[in-house]
């Protein structure tokens, strides 16, 4: 009997040319039965093309798969459904409006022998795969009616009931929470026991050393190399992503700090968050950190004016300022950097130019008539400054990068010439190399004596960049910690409610 091949799937020397842009110039991958692999690189590196080849939707224009010992030509999406090849993206493809056993069955429902739809076997096949991940949801409820992270456990429920034996992650966690993250990662092993083969795309580098046996890079199209992650530090990862040594990926140049820009007395939304007090200076970074549910984000969106709080008082330049809607926010030069840039930052479907002149209409326009050059003078400056990687200023936004998509919002307020920034979760989503320009972003922000306010769920990050942090807790102020006393495990102590709320220290 001949010995089963260590990888049972190698995708060789793969090259895919549009029109004159070599989008892979001979690529190698392999996986193996049991085994989570990385696939890692900047926005650009090629890593989508690689796995629309491998699911069907592109053809290679050179190269080869090998799939269990032989070689195979993935015809279709729905070809590479019967090699046992499936997927599991940030944006779940499931139909909201059906039930998840309709899902699993799309357009093969079972029949009895009357010709009529055998729903009970629908429903015990579904239970039975769902049961296999130890997810125990209804097969009758409606797609639409679960949480994002049980839409996305559906969805590799239905990769199982498909008999998929490669399932890839791509951006697996982006939407879900730190809990929800923690179950996505037990359905991982759990997969591994089954021997699924495991390709996972994350910017996240922190998940890939904890769930991914090895990681392979790509840069410009190009192969860099395969390791054992086990073998790896994350500085050696940067580099090898991004061809440059990194000492400390969250270090930034600090600008000197001025006078108190904001502050923030008694802030209380009921129910949300309640008695929040801080301040910010010119030229400092203040970042706020919390678990889910810690009231961070409604915060910021109060400061907008997004939400409206109950009671508080909002000063700026040491004058109390009335902010109940989000003209109010940006009249009194406060910027907010949404979380969910694609459906609160951007028109995907306008152009780079009219997104980046959307706050500024007193700039660019009279009479309510656009001044198209003046737009585009705008447009083309902070497309040079922010190196934002755009064929135009015509070029649809929903068509850039997730890095360039939030340089676009950055660009946005900056063209405002707003004095206080507040980045809610800046680089989710964003590959190691926009996340290093967004960086210095932040240092030309705090040398034009601006003040920034950072959100992030990645303490490390928060920790890197901010010169104080407060920490929430189910809505409560639980202290402000001077960036000398910056500890991981007190930080997160704090977060979850361990830790006594310590008097607040607001300087």
């Amino acid at each position: 009997m001949s010995q089963e091949p260590q990888n049972f799937l190698e995708m060789r020397n793969i090259t895919k040319v549009f029109a004159e842009v070599r989008a892979l110039d001979k690529v190698n991958f392999d996986l193996r039965r049991g085994e989570v692999h990385a696939l890692v690189g900047e926005n650009g590196a090629g890593k989508s093309t690689l796995i629309k080849i491998l699911m069907g939707a592109y053809t290679p224009t050179d190269g080869k798969i090998i799939y269990n010992g032989r070689e195979i030509e993935v015809k279709s999406p729905l070809h590479a459904k019967q090699f046992g090849f499936g997927a599991v993206y940030q944006d779940i493809n499931l139909a909201q409006h059906l039930s998840i056993a309709e899902n699993f069955f799309m357009g093969e429902l079972p029949t009895t022998r009357f010709k009529m739809v055998d729903y009970k076997k629908a429903w015990s096949e579904t239970t039975k795969s769902l049961d296999s991940i130890e997810l125990r949801v209804d097969p009758r409820q409606r797609i639409k009616d679960l949480s994002v992270a049980q839409q996305e456990m559906v969805a590799i429920g239905k990769m199982l009931h498909l008999k998929s034996n490669i399932i890839v992650f791509d951006e697996p966690t982006a939407l879900l929470t730190n809990e929800e993250t923690e179950e996505l990662f037990k359905i991982i092993n759990i997969l591994k026991r089954q021997n699924v083969g495991i390709i996972y795309i994350s910017h996240r580098l922190d998940e890939i050393f904890r769930v991914c046996d090895r990681a392979t890079v790509l840069k410009d199209g190009k192969y860099v190399g395969t390791e054992r992650v086990s073998d790896l530090t994350e500085d050696k990862l940067i580099t090898m992503m991004v061809s440059r040594e990194v000492e400390d990926l969250y270090k930034i140049k600090r600008g000197v700090r001025g006078d108190i820009l904001l502050e923030v007395e008694g802030l209380t939304r009921r129910g949300v968050f309640e008695d929040i007090n801080f301040s910010v200076m010119r030229g400092q970074v203040f970042g706020m950190f919390g678990l889910v549910g810690s009231g961070r984000t409604e915060i910021a969106r109060s400061l907008f004016g997004a939400d409206r709080f109950d009671s508080g008082i909002v000063k700026i330049n040491g004058r109390t300022v009335t902010i109940r809607k989000p003209s109010q926010g940006i009249d009194t030069g406060i910027a907010l950097l949404p979380e969910n840039r694609k459906e609160q930052g951007l028109c995907l479907k306008m152009t780079v130019s009219d997104n980046i002149n959307m706050v500024a209409t007193s700039e660019v326009s009279r009479a309510g008539v656009m001044n198209r050059s003046k737009a585009r003078v705008i447009a083309e400056r902070f497309i040079d400054m922010l190196n934002i990687k755009t064929p135009s200023i015509k070029q649809i936004c929903g068509n850039l990068s997730g890095g360039n998509q939030q340089k676009v919002v950055i660009s946005k307020w900056l063209a405002k010439e707003c004095d206080i920034f507040i980045l809610d979760e800046p680089t989710v989503g964003v590959d190691v190399g926009a996340r290093a320009e967004i960086y210095r972003i932040f240092e030309s922000l705090l040398n034009q004596n601006k003040a920034i306010i950072v959100i992030s769920s990645y303490l490390p990050e928060v920790m890197g960049l901010a010169d104080r942090i407060l920490v929430m807790h189910e809505g409560r102020q639980m202290g402000i910690i001077e960036r000398e006393q910056f500890d991981e495990e007190r930080i997160l102590s704090m977060a979850s409610g361990i830790t006594e709320v310590r008097q607040n220290v607001v300087k």
